[in-house]
């Protein structure tokens, strides 16, 4: 990426960013619904059944893997309402980088999702989750969360394009719950029936929360599956970010 992209795709998210001062409260509840969600499943639901171990450590690292899977319908409406209100034909129409505008409003979702996650993480330790792991195996679990949101971002993103309108961001967004409770974040494959537990096993979200678990030194974790973590989103990248980029270059053609 040349130096005019990268200064593009900053103004891009400098854009984004003062977005958020006007949207205080969406800001907000972007960050409070995944620990309500926390407190619910802790507290209400959860029970932990075939768990080894206390629940919540189980629980945890799946809600962190879940909430980077969950909140993309922001950046997906940021996406469509531009489209319709025709700020992105303007930016289009500039000297700017292609791609840019997506960059830019994928940078901000990622900072906010960090956050998020420093978040989470804070209401976790508060419930008694201690992560037995070394700095390194911290920042490596951290590291393929944020990777996982990465790429789903960009699914999002294209799918965003490619709706076009607020209101069909509904209908796409939907799509994202199957992935993530058809997934072992909540609940163990042992505790399932055979057939769904096969199911869960193969979802990415599952992958990344078991290699999470993994990394953090809790119940639930794996060894072997932090490749697998690092293989599914970067394969959804490969397929997503350029379709997402090549829909946008396409845009008013």
């Amino acid at each position: 990426m040349s130096v005019y992209a990268l200064t593009d795709s900053w103004t891009m998210t400098r854009r984004e960013l003062a977005h958020w001062a006007r949207q205080p409260v969406q800001v907000v509840v972007s960050l409070v619904f995944p620990v309500m969600l926390l407190l619910m499943f802790g507290y209400l639901i959860g029970g932990g059944r075939a768990v080894e171990g206390a629940y919540v450590d189980y629980l945890v690292p799946g809600m962190l893997a879940l909430t980077m899977a969950f909140g993309l319908e922001g950046t997906m409406l940021a996406v469509t309402q531009d489209l319709n209100k025709g700020v992105i034909d303007r930016f289009r129409s500039m000297p700017m980088a292609d791609g840019a505008v997506l960059v830019g409003r994928s940078a901000a979702d990622m900072l906010q999702s960090a956050i998020g996650l420093v978040v989470l993480i804070v209401v976790g330790l508060g419930l008694g989750w201690r992560p037995h792991a070394g700095p390194g195996q911290f920042l490596g679990a951290v590291g393929l969360l944020l990777l996982f949101r990465f790429a789903m971002l960009w699914v999002g993103i294209h799918l965003a394009l490619v709706a076009g309108r607020p209101e069909m961001v509904q209908a796409v967004q939907i799509l994202v719950w199957p992935v993530g409770f058809l997934s072992n974040a909540l609940a163990t494959p042992a505790a399932m029936p055979d057939w769904l537990g096969a199911v869960v096993q193969w979802n990415p979200m599952s992958q990344t929360a078991t290699a999470v678990r993994e990394l953090f030194g809790g119940p639930g974790g794996e060894s072997g599956h932090v490749w697998a973590a690092v293989v599914w989103p970067l394969g959804l990248l490969v397929v997503f970010f350029p379709l997402a980029v090549r829909r946008f270059r396409g845009l008013g053609g």
